[in-house]
């Protein structure tokens, strides 16, 4: 029973932590203001971290809005296509080149 104590109390200890980090440095808070959730946090335990994460954490622009095209050329599969084409046309004639050097070295 007391290893089930100090188990709880260190994770109300990590949500406190984690709690306060976090409302002191987001930029912005939802649904109070930023020193009521600070006070929650600290006077509420275990379920005042837990609400701020769940209510007044805010939510990230990546979130809300859904990517309708990748974000870097890599991403695209279009563009990793035409790559794959360029580098496969460049490699052909380059090989065509070289077969080409080599006939003519054999011939004299």
């Amino acid at each position: 029973m007391v290893r089930l104590f100090i188990f709880l109390a260190a994770v109300a200890l990590v949500l406190l932590i984690l709690g306060l980090i976090a409302c002191l440095a987001a930029e912005r808070v939802r649904a109070m203001p930023r020193v009521l959730w600070v006070l929650v946090v600290v006077f509420i335990p275990l379920a005042g971290p837990i609400a701020y994460f769940l209510w007044g954490r805010p939510v990230s622009p990546a979130a809300r809005r859904r990517a309708t095209r990748p974000s870097s050329p890599d991403d695209d599969p279009d563009f990793l296509r035409t790559v794959d084409n360029e580098q496969s046309r460049r490699d052909r004639e380059l090989l065509a080149q070289w077969e080409r050097e080599l006939h003519q070295d054999d011939e004299p």
